[in-house]
């Protein structure tokens, strides 16, 4: 018989370690069937638009675990792996609760998308790829998918797709999370961030960016925006803006009298009923002026 060796007795131990991190696995699935159970029959569970199912789906609970998991993280295992086993973790123990499906936006000449979603929600989640955002949208509100992956917008966008977001319906799908969260893996092609939809509520985690629709009936430049926002409490990041009626956008940022729809992301969380946005309507004077929550997300992980 062989004697055992030091290295024997290290395998051994991480043999058993694996034994307990499995073990461990197979109780918080046992505990997540039991949220579904008791998700399944409260009242307020979140339902699909326009499909009638449940979605478990909770963005900013998944944020607040990862950003739990980083504050305490130590040692030479890297963060952007925990992440990773996390994320993978999480999609799974959410498809134990019910249907999830994700819709993603990605051409031939846009694969990285397809990468920044794989990413996030995991290798076995099922993925649809689709030629444009407004595909992958219209997947969310009929039920064939739980979440739509979308590039983020950008202000030189002549038909954005967040138009199809603006609306004050609650139940409508909106804006959840902004993908990477935890540090770029191994994309291809452009490192452009994308915004992932669902129809879940935006919630708040305590480090967050809200996006809001600010429609203007008349001549509004972004500048005079921008100062109402701040008076009002609403520190903008930036502005993406679209003039249905086709007009010019002016060096000021006015639409030379047409409308114009703002979309504006602030730099804190922002719910239905805020009293800030009461205030902003009022300061607005005798320009029609309509806001509309867009949604928002969780400010992701900055792992160097």
């Amino acid at each position: 018989m062989t004697a055992r060796t030091p290295l024997d007795d290290l395998r051994r131990e991480i043999d058993q370690i694996d034994d307990a991190i499995h073990d461990l696995l197979m109780r918080r699935a046992a505990v997540v069937e039991r949220i579904g159970t008791v998700k399944g029959t409260l009242p307020a569970a979140v339902q699909a638009a326009g499909t009638g199912h449940a979605v478990f789906l909770r963005p900013a609970r998944e944020a607040t675990i990862l950003r739990r998991l980083m504050a305490r993280h130590s040692g030479s295992f890297p963060a952007q792996a925990v992440v990773r086993i996390w994320r993978e973790m999480i999609t799974a123990f959410t498809r134990l609760q019910g249907p999830f499906a994700v819709a993603v936006y990605a051409p031939e000449d846009r694969r990285g998308f397809w990468d920044v979603a794989r990413d996030h929600f995991g290798s076995f989640v099922p993925m649809t790829a689709v030629n444009t955002p407004a595909a992958a949208l219209r997947a969310v509100s009929d039920g064939t998918a739980t979440v739509a992956v979308v590039p983020y917008p950008a202000d030189d966008d002549s038909d954005p797709w967040w138009r199809f977001l603006v609306s004050s319906d609650v139940s409508r799908p909106q804006v959840v999370a902004r993908l990477p969260f935890g540090g770029r893996g191994n994309g291809r092609g452009e490192n452009r961030d994308a915004l992932a939809i669902a129809a879940v509520p935006h919630e708040p985690t305590g480090d967050d960016r809200s996006l809001l629709s600010i429609e203007i009936g008349g001549d509004f430049s972004r500048g005079r925006l921008k100062d109402m926002l701040e008076s009002c409490g609403l520190p903008p990041v930036s502005f993406c803006t679209w003039h249905p009626a086709g007009h010019a956008t002016s060096p000021s940022g006015s639409a030379h009298g047409g409308p114009s729809v703002h979309l504006v992301e602030i730099a804190d969380f922002v719910g239905h009923g805020d009293p800030r946005l009461a205030a902003l309507a009022e300061r607005s004077g005798e320009i029609p002026l309509r806001v509309n929550l867009v949604g928002g997300y969780a400010v992701p992980l900055h792992l160097g």
